[in-house]
């Protein structure tokens, strides 16, 4: 395809150099306009030179002294006398991305600058799709580069191996984007490779995954997608552990803990002997009974036990058994939507978190992402307030990528989100984000965003996000793609909701 001729590489006073360039942008280009944001190529020494718009702005050298236009403004009109529009012209600057070496074929630093009246043209899909490292066969397709008709497809690997951040303020579109994203995994062939997916649905955005689409021309996804209440979500107490229990009551002393597992291991022993099930009852009776716990000791773990019990939480099977309904290319939905104690919540899915991660090291469940809603209740920033799960999360985003298990984490609370955490997040999806503490927490955390892109985040519209991160090889502004399945119920107008109940 024939490369679209937009202009001309100028001097100015600081370039061209081996950062940037500015050009002006010709006649030819009238009928393809350029904006901010665009990507363009060019002719270098070393090959073909990419880079990217960052500004444009008019001149016209008939309006640079006010005071000429004021006095020629007070009799006939400027028009009138001179040809102004053939003198205005417009002019771009460009930051350097790199350089595709013509003898090697390789993608580089620049590091000589392009010679002035060098034509510059708008850079072509295929070109921009290796430079910035999509996967066009295999990739997960979540929208098109900016200004760009070209389809972000962002590689399996690189995306989730090193987990995934996706942080925006309320109403930026960070729900329907993760939605979008499993769409796309719940798509994949076998032969691309399969993911099992657990979402932690805290408001009930995911569930209309699992209902038959309203329009025949959405997909359907019901057949690879399960939903769980919280309300029946249960722990087999025979998976419990002292260390489990210690992160779901951190008062617990090392001297009860020591004790509690003892009893539980005993209680493990019998139950492989005599091939009955034990549940949370069956705990207390024993260190209820047991003479060798000291009674101070034996009071306190009674407590904690009996404070677990109240939460309705501890069965004497596990709902769902999680090695049996992560299947790749399937998704588990929890949806915690029908659960208004935090605590319950946040004891959910430190269970659930330990759990899976115990199974995936061992290889007893497939590869799995998980995507968390609300990842600041449940990893809260140390000094922010505890939260059980805190632990168990913060180990997953350790150590997960030498298992394949994967976190997707979504937050519209940045700065309260371990930074632990985040750190370990090697890809981050940022939306439109206004709270300048939750601003700069981004900017010292993401590694790649420079100021600029940074302040670019804050005027982003809903649907439009910064990918900065393992994902890709430069920062990259995007239009999440529409959904292929149903809306969630949420999405609904206010309108709508009153005109519904109102009948």
């Amino acid at each position: 395809m024939q490369k679209r001729e937009i202009g001309a590489v100028i001097c100015t006073m600081n370039g061209p150099n081996s950062s940037e360039f500015s050009f002006v942008i010709t006649n030819a280009a009238e009928s393809i306009p350029v904006r901010k944001g665009h990507f363009v190529e060019l002719q270098g020494e070393d090959g073909t030179v990419i880079g990217v718009v960052s500004e444009i702005f008019k001149t016209n050298r008939y309006f640079e002294r006010a005071e000429a236009v004021k006095e020629f403004e007070r009799g006939a009109p400027l028009k009138s006398i001179f040809p102004i529009d053939r003198w205005e012209y417009v002019i771009a600057n460009a930051k350097l991305m790199g350089v595709r070496s013509s003898v090697s074929g390789g993608f580089g630093k620049v590091d000589y600058p392009p010679s002035p009246g060098e034509k510059v043209y708008l850079a072509d899909d295929e070109m921009l799709s290796e430079v910035l490292g999509f996967d066009r066969e295999n990739g997960l397709n979540i929208g098109a580069l900016y200004q760009h008709n070209t389809e972000v497809s962002l590689n399996l690997t690189r995306l989730l191996q090193k987990h995934v951040a996706i942080l925006a303020m309320s109403g930026s579109g960070k729900s329907y984007l993760s939605s979008v994203l499993i769409e796309e995994l719940l798509s994949r062939q076998r032969e691309q490779g399969r993911l099992a997916i657990v979402v932690i649905d805290v408001h009930g955005e995911y569930i209309a995954f699992a209902e038959k689409p309203i329009h025949p021309s959405l997909e359907n996804f019901s057949d690879k997608v399960k939903v769980m209440k919280g309300a029946y979500f249960e722990i087999a107490a025979r998976h419990l552990t002292a260390n489990l229990i210690m992160e779901l009551a951190p008062q617990m002393s090392p001297i009860q803990a020591r004790e509690l597992g003892r009893i539980i291991d005993d209680m493990k022993k019998k139950m492989q002997e005599s091939k009955q099930i034990f549940d949370l009852s069956d705990i207390i009776n024993a260190v209820e009974t047991d003479e060798r716990i000291n009674p101070r000791t034996k009071e306190a773990l009674l407590g904690w036990l009996y404070d677990i019990e109240s939460l309705k939480i501890v069965g004497r099977e596990e709902n769902p058994k999680l090695d049996d309904v992560l299947i790749p290319g399937k998704a588990l939905i929890i949806d915690l939507s029908d659960t208004v104690n935090l605590r319950r919540k946040q004891i959910i899915i430190t269970y659930l978190a330990t759990r899976l991660f115990s199974l995936r090291r061992r290889e007893e469940v497939p590869p799995f992402a998980m995507i968390l809603e609300e990842a600041h209740q449940f990893c809260p920033e140390g000094s922010r307030g505890y939260a059980p799960s805190r632990g168990i999360i913060e180990t997953i985003a350790r150590e997960g990528r030498k298992f394949f298990a994967s976190l997707v984490l979504i937050s519209q609370r940045p700065v309260r989100l371990s930074t632990t955490v985040l750190s370990q997040c090697n890809t981050h999806v940022i939306m439109r984000v206004t709270n300048p503490y939750d601003l700069q927490h981004i900017g010292e955390s993401s590694e790649g965003i420079d100021r600029s892109a940074l302040e670019t985040v804050s005027s982003l519209r809903a649907g439009e996000a910064l990918i900065v991160g393992s994902a890709v090889n430069f920062p990259v502004f995007i239009h999440v793609r529409e959904r292929k399945s149903n809306e969630p119920r949420l999405s609904r107008s206010i309108e709508d909701v009153a005109r519904t109940f109102d009948v």
